[in-house]
C-alpha cells in the first residue's frame, strides 16, 4: 500500500472569504476557503469564462500535472489550447469543491478557519481540523461557493457550466440557482437526483472505512495514522461502478495476474489471481495517496442528499421555468451508474420548461467514466456545441 502524503501540506491557489458562509444544514462555516485554478485569459468584457466543476474524486488540477500524484489533469483532453474547451479562447476555471480535501474547507480544515500554519512561539497552535465534526454539506453549497469565487474574480456571467458525473449535478445546480449567470450549461453522464443504487454503493464504501480500525472514529489525524485499507477499499468498490462489464472484459477477461507453470502448482487462494483483482488493488492504493477519507465520507453524502426536484415541489421542470439558459445533455450507451434514462428525463424537464436544450447519447462500451476517455464523437460533440453558442453570444 503507498504511503499517503500529507494533504494539507501541498501549496494552492485559494481565496479566503472572512465572512464565511451559512449551509443548507444551518451551520454557519466562520470562514471559507475556494482552492482553485484558472487556465487561458479572461477577456476584456469578461464574457468568455467556463466554470468546469469536477467529479466525486476529482479535484481542481484540470488541465495540468497533478502536483501530488504527477500524473496529467483529469481532463487534459478536453480542456487546453485547441481541445473541445479551447483555452485559446476561453477562460477556464476549476475549484475545488466545498469538503474537498485539495485546499478547499473540508474536514481537513482548522475548525476555526484559520490557515493552519505551523506555530511559532509568537502565534497560538493551529486549531484541529474539523474531522467528522464538519457540518454536513449539500450539492447545493458547494455551487454557492462556487459563486462566492466566480463574483471574487469579477465575473457577472459565465459562458458556460461544464461537468460530469458529480460535477453535472453542480451544472444542474447552478442553472437552477443562478440562470441570468449561466449562458450555457453542459450537464454529462449526470442526473438531477441520486439513484437508490448509487446510494447503496456509496454506503458500502462508507462502510469500508468506518471498519478499518485506523479510522479512529475519524480522529485518525491524532495518533498520525490514515484508514489507508478502508478507503482503498471504498474506491475499488464505486471504481467498479465506473466502468463497465465491456470494458473490462475488454481490459483483463479471466487472464491470471501469474499463472501457474503446470497444473500441479497451486494457486493461492488469498493472492492476486487474476488481472483484474491486480488492476482494482492499483486503484486503491495510488486513491488513498491523494485523497482524504473524511472527504469522501461528505462528499459522497453530498450526492446521496442532491433531488433537484425536491427542491421544487417535485417538479423538475419548475427548477428551469422561464430559463435562457441553453443546454447540452450528454450521456454514454453503458454508462449503468448514470444511465441514459436519466439524462433523458432531464432532457423532457427541460423541455416543458421551455428550454433550449439539445441531448446526445455517444455509443460507447467504457461505462461512466467515457467522459474521462479518449472518445472522439464526444469530444467533437462539445468543440460543436460550444463553438455554436460561442457565435450566438458573439465571442
Amino acid at each position: 500500500m503507498d504511503q499517503p502524503v500529507a494533504l494539507s501540506d501541498q501549496p494552492h491557489q485559494h481565496v479566503t472569504f472572512a465572512d464565511g458562509m451559512a449551509l443548507e444544514c444551518g451551520a454557519r462555516l466562520a470562514r471559507l476557503t475556494v482552492a482553485y485554478r484558472t487556465y487561458g485569459t479572461l477577456n476584456a468584457a469578461r464574457s468568455n469564462a467556463v466554470l468546469v466543476c469536477h467529479a466525486l474524486t476529482g479535484d481542481q488540477y484540470v488541465a495540468e500535472t497533478h502536483p501530488i500524484t504527477g500524473k496529467p489533469g483529469w481532463w487534459d483532453q478536453v480542456v487546453g489550447p485547441g481541445r473541445p474547451v479551447d483555452t485559446d479562447r476561453f477562460f477556464v476555471i476549476c475549484a475545488n469543491v466545498l469538503g474537498g480535501c485539495m485546499g478547499s474547507t473540508g474536514p481537513r480544515s482548522p475548525r476555526d478557519g484559520s490557515a493552519g500554519e505551523t506555530s511559532t512561539p509568537s502565534a497560538p497552535t493551529p486549531s484541529p481540523p474539523w474531522g467528522t465534526d464538519f457540518p454536513p454539506v449539500t450539492i447545493r453549497d458547494m455551487v454557492r461557493a462556487q459563486h462566492r469565487l466566480v463574483t471574487h474574480l469579477g465575473i457577472a456571467r459565465l459562458f458556460a457550466v461544464i461537468g460530469g458525473s458529480m460535477g453535472g449535478m453542480q451544472v444542474l445546480q447552478w442553472a437552477a440557482d443562478y440562470p441570468d449567470m449561466v449562458f450555457a450549461a453542459l450537464p454529462i453522464a449526470s442526473a438531477a437526483y441520486h439513484s437508490a443504487q448509487n446510494i447503496a454503493f456509496n454506503e458500502v464504501g462508507r462502510q469500508a472505512i468506518f471498519a478499518d480500525p485506523d479510522w479512529q472514529g475519524g480522529r485518525y489525524w491524532v495518533s498520525g495514522r490514515v484508514p489507508a485499507r478502508g478507503l482503498a477499499v471504498a474506491r475499488m468498490c464505486a471504481h467498479i461502478t465506473y466502468l463497465s462489464e465491456q470494458a473490462l472484459t475488454r481490459k483483463f477477461g479471466r487472464r491470471l495476474q501469474t499463472a501457474p507453470k503446470d497444473s500441479q502448482e497451486a494457486i493461492s487462494l488469498f493472492g492476486d489471481m487474476f488481472e483484474v483483482e491486480s488492476y482494482l488493488h492499483h486503484q486503491g492504493s495510488t486513491f488513498v495517496s491523494r485523497f482524504d477519507a473524511n472527504s469522501y465520507l461528505t462528499i459522497t453524502r453530498a450526492m446521496d442528499y442532491f433531488d433537484l426536484a425536491a427542491d421544487h415541489g417535485g417538479d423538475l421542470a419548475s427548477a428551469f421555468r422561464g430559463t435562457r439558459t441553453r443546454f447540452l445533455l450528454v450521456s454514454f450507451t453503458s454508462d449503468w451508474l448514470f444511465p441514459t434514462a436519466e439524462s433523458r428525463s432531464v432532457a423532457r424537464a427541460l423541455n416543458r420548461a421551455g428550454a433550449n436544450v439539445s441531448f446526445v447519447e455517444i455509443a460507447s462500451d467504457k461505462g461512466h467514466d467515457a467522459f474521462l476517455l479518449d472518445e472522439p464523437d464526444f469530444h467533437r460533440t462539445l468543440a460543436g456545441f460550444l463553438s455554436g453558442c460561442a457565435a450566438h453570444a458573439k465571442l
